[in-house]
């Protein structure tokens, strides 16, 4: 017998099925997990990126079991990739052709790269402020760009409209519930990683808490499947100037900001759609919530590209720093020098040039004569 439980949302019910095969200890299928087949999964192949064992980082922190997970290698350099996936198979399932969506760099390329791959029409609204490179690349793919003079939640409500009155499948996170079921296969994936158990504590950028509710509903479905016989702390790292979810979670109460500030654009949120979820799943997995400054970001994405080869957008390495914030604290009840812990690095730092032109200053041109090299190395290095 299968066991099936669900949700809804609107007038769309998730259903995930508890196949009788997941419950020994083997490799399980993530896409298994979702409620909808991936009719193309060969054609737009999201997820399956590396569980990085970083030696240097483990050495100098103390850490045995410190895990880096890499979804800049997904197709689009992202993990929206496969939010993006899941809600392409919808359209397909349900044979729309067009996608609607508002994002600030990110989920737009994502979405804009499955439709290539799938021929689906995608209509992408941008607050005017979104890293260029990330709009050249929903261009490059195909998408139809509407950069807006406004915040990303002016973009967000201008896209509800626009589906509502002109229709297609909407894929805003926090109105569309697939995306949570798209981004929940990375904690699937790490099950497998990490020899079919779950992290004890894993450090996730948030913005609008999507990312964060869908690895937690992972470990949660691999839960009640049982595969797993406890959840991992999974803690929400915010940027200072955009903190609206560890904020509420401080304050016990939810709270949204006037105005949101951080070199972290792609969790740059005031009003998270998916802060009561993400709330509510920080206290269920016993997790915390901590706020990163920008210049703790920016040290971190240094730090990650020169010790582990690893170069992020800003608001991946909020994960880093998250992690470097809770050592500085001396959180020894919470952290050991074994415990398993894994960092997500949700996007790759291509997407985000301008970032790293402010503080990555080019060294000047050396004469050349091979006797002038060392001098040159000796003055600039």
């Amino acid at each position: 017998m299968i066991e099936t439980r669900g949700f809804q949302k609107g007038n769309l019910i998730v259903d995930c099925e508890i196949k009788p095969e997941h419950k020994k200890k083997s490799p399980v299928d993530p896409l298994s997990f979702l409620p909808l087949p991936i009719p193309l999964s060969s054609a737009y192949k999201a997820g399956n990126t590396p569980l990085v064992e970083p030696g240097r980082l483990r050495e100098s922190l103390g850490l045995s079991n410190l895990f880096l997970k890499n979804e800049c290698a997904n197709p689009s350099g992202s993990l929206k990739d496969r939010a993006s996936q899941i809600v392409a198979a919808q359209a397909l399932h349900y044979k729309k052709n067009k996608v609607v969506l508002a994002s600030t760099g990110n989920a737009g390329s994502a979405m804009a790269c499955a439709g290539a791959a799938c021929g689906l029409e995608i209509i992408l609204f941008v607050p005017e402020t979104a890293p260029k490179a990330k709009i050249i690349q929903a261009v490059l793919y195909g998408a139809k760009v509407i950069p807006v003079q406004g915040t990303y939640d002016d973009a967000f409500r201008l896209s509800i409209e626009y589906s509502k009155k002109f229709g297609g499948i909407n894929r805003n996170t926090g109105y569309n519930p697939l995306t949570l079921e798209g981004k929940k296969t990375t904690a699937i994936e790490l099950y497998n990683q990490l020899e079919y158990r779950e992290p004890d504590i894993i450090y996730i950028p948030t913005g609008d808490g999507a990312i964060y509710a869908g690895i937690c509903k992972g470990f949660i479905d691999l839960k009640n499947a049982g595969l797993i016989n406890k959840l991992p702390r999974c803690v929400a790292v915010q940027a200072s100037g955009s903190s609206a979810i560890v904020t509420s979670w401080q304050k016990g109460r939810e709270i949204t900001l006037e105005k949101v500030t951080t070199i972290a654009d792609s969790i740059s949120v005031a009003s998270p759609a998916n802060g009561e979820m993400a709330l509510h799943y920080l206290n269920e997995t016993k997790g915390w919530g901590v706020i990163v400054s920008d210049e703790e970001i920016i040290t971190s994405q240094k730090k990650l590209a020169s010790e582990a080869g690893l170069f992020v957008e800003p608001s991946a390495a909020v994960a880093w720093a998250g992690l470097e914030n809770d050592l500085q604290q001396k959180l020894d009840q919470e952290i050991r020098s074994d415990s398993v812990i894994v960092v997500l690095l949700t996007g790759i730092g291509f997407k985000d040039m301008k970032t790293v032109e402010q503080f990555i200053h080019l060294p000047p041109s050396c004469p050349i004569e091979i006797d002038a090299v060392a001098d040159y190395l000796n003055r600039i290095y």
